[in-house]
C-alpha cells in the first residue's frame, strides 16, 4: 500500500499517460511528413527506438521529481527502479530486431571470386526484399503441376517488375521446399526479410490459391489472403497478390508500374493455360541448355496454339521469340527462317505492348545471338530494364556481351549483379568459370566451377568443366577420365558429354577409342566443348582415322564435309562456322590454297575484335589448317598471338603439349620457346 501511494503522490501515472499519449501524437504526425516526403523507414524505426527509452527516462525522472524535495530513494525503490530499465530494455531486445535494417552493400576492391556465397546471402537483408517459394499442388494431379508453377512465375514476374522491391529470381527459389520449416536460414541464403508461400488446388474449372507472406526474422505473418477463383476469371489474380505484397511491406509504385500491375496478359482461359503449360516446358530447357533441342518443341507448339486461341497474347508471343532463338542458337544447323520467326514473334508483341521487357529482351537475343551485334542488343536490354529491373537473365546476358566484348571487368561486375538477383542459381557460377579461364585465372575458375556444381540440381556439366579446366590449366587428364566415367550411359549429360570424351581420347592419342566414341554418337554435328565453334561430328572422325593412318576412310569422310559444307557457304555465305568447316575439310584433302581462303574467311567473318570470347577459337582452327598445309610460319606466328592474350579456354601451354594436332611443330625452337614463355608467365601469375 506504501508502494501506491509513492506511485500516486509522484503521478507516474499521469506522466506516463501523458507522455505515451504527445509521442503517439508525434508519430502519426511524423508518418505523415515521412509519406509526403519520402522519408526513409529507417528514421521512423530510430525515432519509435527513442520514444520508448524516453517513457522509462521520463518515469525515473517523474520517480525522483514527482516530489520536490525528496529524492532520496531507498533500497526496495532502487530495486523497482532497476527492474522497470530491465523490463524496458527487454523490451527493445525482443521486438526492435523484427524489423531489419537496410543493406549496405559495399563494392568489393577487387573481382571476388564466385567460390564463395553470393554478397546478397551475406548483407543485412533489406526490409523490402522477398523471394517466392515453389507453390505446392494440392489438386492430388501431378498433371496440375505445371499450373501450381505458373501461378508462382507469373506472381513471381509482378513483384518483379516493382522497383522499389528487391525481388530473387525463380532459379533460386526453385530448389526448396513449398513451406519450410527453416525459413530463417532460407531467407540468409537468399539475402531477402520476407518469403511469401503459396499453394495452388485446381479441380475442374475451380482454382484456389493461398497465399501468406512470412517475415522470415520472427516467423510472424505479414499479409495471407485466399483467391477462390474459376479458370474463366482468374486472369489478373497475380496482380492482386503482388499489388497486397507491394502494400505489406510499403513498396512505393511509379504510376508506370502501377498500370502494369492492374493489365492481365489475356482474358481466353484456353490461351492461359496453354501459356502456362509452355512456360514449364521453356523454364526446363533454359535451365538445361543441353535439353533444349528436346524440350523447346513443345514449348513452341502450345505458344503457337495460345497465340491462335489469343492473336492479342502480347506475353505468349514474347516467349516465342525467345524460344525460337534458342532453338537457333542450340540447333545443329543454324537457319534464317528460325531467325526471322524470332524476330517476327518479338515485334508483334511490342506491335501489341510497346513497353513489354519481355518482348524487349526476346529482341536483345536476336541481335546477340543471330548477329553479334552489341549496340542494338544492349539497347534492348536497357528498355527490358525499365519493367524487368530484379531480372537475373537481363544482367547474365549483358555481362555476356561486355564479355564478347572483351571488357573483361564490366563481364565480372554484371555477372556479380546478376548473382544478387539470383544467389542460388549456379549458372552465374559457372559464367565466372568460364571467364576466368578465358583470362587464365585457372586456380579461380576451379572455385568458381566448384560453387556451380555445388548450387546445380544436376551438376554434370559443371563438374565436366571443372574437369576440363584442370586439363587445360594442368594437363592432368585424370579428373575428366574420372567425371566423365561417372556419367550413366544413356542419360542427358552422357549423350551431351560425347565431344568432350573425344577430346579425352584425343589428347590422350587413344584414337582407336575416338573413333568408337565418334561413329556411336548419333549427333550431327558436336559444339566446341569450351566455346562456341560448330563442327560436323564426321569432320572430327575423319581426324581420329587419318590419325591411324587409315587415310581411306579419312579421305572419303573428308570428302563428304566437303561436298556438304560447299553447298551450306552457298547458302548462308555470313556463317563464319560453315567457312571453317569448309576449310578444315580442304585442308584434310591437301586443297592448300582454298582451305587458307575459307579459314581466313571464317577469323574475317569473326575477329577478335568483333568477339573476344569466341573468335579466338576459329584463329585457332585457322593455324590448325596453316599447321595441316604445311605452312608451319603462320601457324607458329598465330600461336603466338593467341598464347598472348585472353584465349585460356582453347589454347595454353598444357594444351599446346598435349594435343596431337601440333605435332609437326613440336622440333621447332620456336614452338618450344612458346610453350616455356607461356608456362613462365602462368606460374607467375598472381591471384587479385
Amino acid at each position: 500500500m506504501s508502494l501506491f501511494a509513492e506511485l500516486k503522490q509522484r503521478k507516474l501515472v499521469q506522466w506516463a499517460v501523458a507522455y505515451v499519449a504527445a509521442a503517439f501524437a508525434l508519430l502519426q504526425g511524423i508518418d505523415i511528413v515521412a509519406q509526403r516526403f519520402s522519408w526513409p523507414e529507417s528514421i521512423e524505426r530510430i525515432l519509435i527506438i527513442v520514444l520508448c527509452i524516453g517513457f522509462f527516462v521520463t518515469l525515473l525522472l517523474a520517480w525522483y521529481h514527482g516530489e520536490r524535495g525528496a529524492q532520496k530513494v531507498s533500497g526496495a525503490e532502487l530495486l523497482i527502479l532497476s527492474l522497470v530499465l530491465a523490463l524496458g530494455g527487454g523490451f527493445l531486445w525482443k521486438f526492435a530486431p523484427n524489423t531489419p535494417a537496410p543493406a549496405v552493400a559495399a563494392a568489393p576492391a577487387k573481382p571476388e571470386s564466385a567460390s564463395a556465397p553470393a554478397a546478397a546471402s551475406a548483407a543485412v537483408s533489406n526490409s523490402k526484399s522477398i523471394a517466392v517459394l515453389p507453390f505446392e499442388n494440392l489438386s492430388g494431379d501431378k498433371d496440375n503441376e505445371y499450373f501450381a508453377n505458373g501461378m508462382q512465375d507469373m506472381i513471381l514476374t509482378k513483384l518483379a517488375a516493382i522497383g522499389d522491391l528487391k525481388v530473387i529470381s525463380r532459379t533460386s527459389t526453385e530448389k526448396y521446399a513449398s513451406h519450410p520449416d527453416n525459413l530463417k536460414i532460407i531467407a540468409q541464403q537468399l539475402g531477402v526479410a520476407t518469403i511469401l508461400e503459396g499453394s495452388v488446388q485446381k479441380s475442374g474449372n475451380s482454382v484456389l490459391i493461398n497465399v501468406q507472406l512470412i517475415d522470415a526474422a520472427s516467423d510472424n505473418h505479414l499479409w495471407a489472403d485466399a483467391y477462390p477463383r474459376t479458370l474463366d476469371n482468374i486472369f489478373g489474380v497475380e496482380g492482386e497478390v503482388a499489388q497486397k505484397v507491394a502494400d505489406a511491406l510499403k513498396a512505393k509504385l511509379t504510376p508506370t508500374e502501377a498500370t502494369e500491375m492492374a493489365k492481365v496478359p489475356t482474358q481466353n482461359a484456353d490461351a492461359y493455360d496453354l501459356y502456362l503449360r509452355a512456360l514449364a516446358f521453356s523454364n526446363h530447357a533454359n535451365d538445361q541448355y543441353g535439353l533444349t533441342q528436346v524440350v523447346m518443341p513443345q514449348a513452341i507448339e502450345l505458344l503457337n496454339q495460345a497465340i491462335t486461341k489469343d492473336p492479342k497474347f502480347a506475353l505468349a508471343e514474347a516467349l516465342l521469340g525467345r524460344a525460337h532463338m534458342y532453338m537457333y542458337f542450340f540447333a545443329p544447323d543454324r537457319t534464317d527462317a528460325r531467325l526471322k520467326a524470332a524476330k517476327d514473334a518479338a515485334e508483334r508483341a511490342l506491335a501489341l505492348q510497346p513497353q513489354l521487357g519481355e518482348a524487349h529482351f526476346a529482341l536483345a537475343f536476336y541481335w546477340y545471338w543471330g548477329f553479334r551485334d552489341y549496340a542494338r542488343a544492349q539497347q534492348q536490354l536497357d528498355m527490358a530494364r525499365k519493367t524487368m529491373p530484379h531480372s537475373y537473365d537481363v544482367e547474365e546476358i549483358s555481362a555476356a556481351i561486355a564479355r564478347r566484348q572483351g571488357q573483361w571487368e564490366t563481364t565480372l561486375t554484371g555477372l556479380r549483379k546478376a548473382e544478387e538477383f539470383d544467389p542460388r542459381n549456379s549458372s552465374p557460377a559457372f559464367e565466372f568459370g568460364q571467364t576466368y579461364a578465358q583470362l587464365r585465372r585457372y586456380a579461380e575458375a576451379d572455385k568458381a566451377l566448384a560453387r556451380a556444381a555445388q548450387l546445380s540440381a544436376d551438376p554434370a556439366l559443371s563438374q565436366i568443366r571443372r574437369a576440363q579446366n584442370i586439363a587445360v590449366w594442368k594437363g592432368d587428364l585424370t579428373p575428366l577420365r574420372t567425371t566423365l566415367a561417372a556419367l550413366a550411359p544413356q542419360s542427358d549429360a552422357y549423350r551431351a558429354s560425347r565431344s568432350t570424351s573425344f577430346d579425352l581420347a584425343w589428347w590422350s592419342r587413344d584414337f582407336a577409342g575416338a573413333v568408337r566414341i565418334a561413329e556411336e554418337s548419333d549427333q550431327k554435328t558436336w559444339t566446341f566443348s569450351r566455346g562456341n565453334s560448330v563442327t560436323p561430328r564426321v569432320l572430327r572422325l575423319a581426324w581420329a582415322y587419318a590419325a591411324m593412318g587409315d587415310s581411306a576412310k579419312a579421305k572419303a569422310l573428308y570428302t563428304d564435309v566437303y561436298r556438304d559444307y560447299q553447298a551450306a557457304v552457298r547458302e548462308r555465305p555470313g556463317d563464319w562456322d560453315r567457312h571453317m568447316n569448309l576449310g578444315l575439310a580442304a585442308a584434310g584433302l591437301g586443297l592448300k590454297k582454298e582451305a587458307i581462303a575459307e579459314g581466313r574467311r571464317a577469323v574475317e567473318l569473326l575477329p577478335i575484335t568483333r568477339d573476344a570470347f569466341a573468335g579466338p577459337e576459329y584463329l585457332g582452327y585457322l593455324a590448325q589448317i596453316y599447321v595441316k598445309v604445311g605452312e608451319d610460319d603462320q601457324a607458329i606466328a598465330i600461336l603466338q598471338q593467341l598464347i598472348s592474350i585472353p584465349t585460356g579456354l582453347s589454347m595454353s601451354p598444357a594444351l599446346l603439349k598435349l594435343d596431337p594436332v601440333w605435332d609437326p611443330l613440336r622440333k621447332d625452337p620456336r614452338f618450344q620457346k612458346l610453350i616455356a614463355d607461356g608456362e613462365a608467365a602462368q606460374s607467375n601469375e598472381t591471384t587479385p
